[in-house]
């Protein structure tokens, strides 16, 4: 057993992000294992030069949109992408690494969008998502991370009141998230810290929403039960730009 850092970022379209400076945060994060969300790119559009680093990407059939990607300094002894679902595989929403020992497991879970039109397929996905880790869990231990896209707790954003059933905040996402940790998962930033406040990961470009701190914490690391006394600390990367979203960081012994 071995103290590994991951770290987690949705950095809203990597070819934008690489011109801002994501090479330069992602070599001073130094992280074990580094997963982003929402790369919004094809195969072939963009070279990653990452020295050391194994890379595995998940893109989505539709140009410009979701997929994910992770970088890992260890290789996997298998990778999976998507659930093995096929309406919920077309959009690169997952990637699970087979890490021996445990599970990796980076998402990029489905917006409810506006006036909550794809809500209903987001009960859908999180139903089957849950399924689909709770059959991992019974292998080995299980961590995920990535954009949960809701705020589980009052705490998790600034305005719950003006913005409950928003998406990201209804009480339905909100429900899923809690029966997804109810199913035997830890939220490690509140498992560390339950009454920290203004810790948020991603804030709207409107309204000066991020100079004025006025945000929502929806990037998460989340271990099952059985890994949350190996936690060493759990954090935000508030201080490093990019993107409409910062880095989140698991620290753990595994």
């Amino acid at each position: 057993m071995s103290e590994k850092k991951f770290v987690s970022w949705n950095v809203n379209g990597i070819r934008a992000c690489a011109g801002k400076g994501f090479e330069e945060s992602f070599k001073a994060l130094d992280a074990d294992i580094f997963c982003i969300q929402e790369s919004k790119m094809q195969e072939g559009q963009l070279k990653m030069e990452l020295p050391g680093y194994y890379q595995y990407w998940n893109y989505a059939k539709r140009k410009g949109y979701s997929g994910t990607a992770i970088f890992t300094r260890e290789e996997p002894e298998n990778v999976v992408l998507g659930m093995g679902i096929e309406q919920h595989d077309q959009e690169g929403r997952m990637i699970t690494l087979d890490m021996g020992s445990y599970y990796m497991i980076t998402v990029y879970v489905p917006n409810s969008q506006s006036e909550l039109k794809r809500l209903d397929y987001r009960m859908e996905w999180e139903d089957d998502f849950r399924e689909y880790v709770t059959g991992l869990r019974r292998e080995k231990p299980v961590i995920i991370c990535g954009d949960m896209n809701v705020a589980h707790q009052e705490i998790d954003l600034k305005n719950p009141a003006t913005n409950r059933m928003n998406p990201g905040f209804t009480d339905e996402e909100r429900q899923k998230m809690t029966e997804l940790l109810d199913s035997g998962m830890i939220d490690t930033f509140r498992y560390k810290y339950p009454d920290r406040e203004d810790e948020y990961s991603w804030w709207s470009y409107r309204m000066k929403a991020r100079e004025r701190n006025v945000g929502w914490r929806i990037d998460y690391f989340l271990v099952s039960e059985d890994l949350k006394d190996r936690i060493v600390d759990a954090s935000i990367h508030q201080e490093i730009f990019g993107s409409d979203h910062c880095p989140v960081e698991l620290i753990i012994n595994i």
